[in-house]
């Protein structure tokens, strides 16, 4: 019999005449787990796993395995209890990518688009990557090449680095500890150290002007967006080549028309800043 307390956990209060034919309990099982670590606000030790879903230690253990094997969990950093892996976080930007936040973006990312003339992007970060949920292309000819679900290296991008923003110098480390840092241009940061330093920068300044960061004669102005907990939820910016811009205007009305709309979207979330 399943436990009805599970059944209520899996939102199934109603269940079919055949529920007990229909549910398969390994999965049911994992599921739980996976919903008992996201629900903890912490990483949980195996016996706490197996006492918070109502399973055996060696149930657990195999569950873990499944899991970790899969990369929906991983070891935290004390080498005994286990986080969410990036294959849950995949999941949940997917779901996100069709939420608030791009609904609540585009709007003003179409506004950002027509005043600059220049393509606007929306990312998050996803582990040691970013993630885009929204590209609004130019209307000219200086098309932008990234497009929703583009993945690239956070260290190396200055949306990445604001992104990272909210981390610790050691949580920085944590994250790339395994990490070789691949330059895509000279201005790639190759160190832990050189990389916090680019993170802070970010950080103090609130903003990242780019020239060349990514790929030689393309530039950018990207800005931090924050949800109503005042951390960084995204990052958006206007990006192409060169001759997209007017470059005099890099940090006259093209940074001032990134930040506003930055400003715009972080209140469409719920941030109100601490100046209001």
């Amino acid at each position: 019999m399943v436990d009805p307390s599970k059944k209520a956990a899996l939102g199934i209060g109603n269940a079919a005449k055949n529920h007990e034919i229909y549910v398969v309990p390994g999965l049911q099982r994992g599921l739980l787990a996976l919903e008992a670590i996201a629900t903890a606000g912490e990483p949980l030790a195996p016996a706490d796993i197996a006492r918070r879903i109502g399973v055996s230690r060696s149930s657990v253990f195999r569950l873990i395995y499944t899991l970790r094997h899969m990369r929906f969990l991983e070891l935290a950093r004390d080498g005994v209890r286990f986080t969410l892996g990036p294959r849950v976080l995949n999941m949940g930007f997917a779901y996100l990518a069709s939420m608030d936040i791009v609904e609540l973006a585009r709007p003003e990312l179409e506004i950002l688009r027509d005043r600059t003339k220049v393509s606007t992007h929306l990312a998050v970060r996803d582990g040691q990557d970013i993630l885009y949920l929204c590209c609004v292309q130019t209307r000219s000819g200086f098309l932008s090449t990234i497009n929703v679900g583009a993945r690239f290296a956070a260290y190396a991008t200055p949306m990445g680095w604001l992104l990272l923003g909210d981390l610790s110098p050691r949580d920085i480390a944590y994250l790339y500890r395994r990490q070789r840092m691949h330059a895509l241009t000279k201005q790639t940061p190759r160190d832990i150290p050189t990389l916090v330093e680019r993170v802070d920068e970010a950080a103090n300044r609130g903003y990242v002007i780019s020239r060349g960061v990514i790929e030689s004669g393309g530039s950018s102005i990207a800005a931090p967006v924050r949800g109503r907990d005042g951390k960084v939820a995204a990052a958006i910016d206007v990006a192409g080549p060169d001759s997209a811009f007017d470059l005099a205007r890099l940090e006259g009305s093209y940074l001032a028309e990134v930040r506003e709309t930055a400003d715009r979207i972080s209140a469409r979330l719920g941030y109100v800043s601490e100046s209001v």
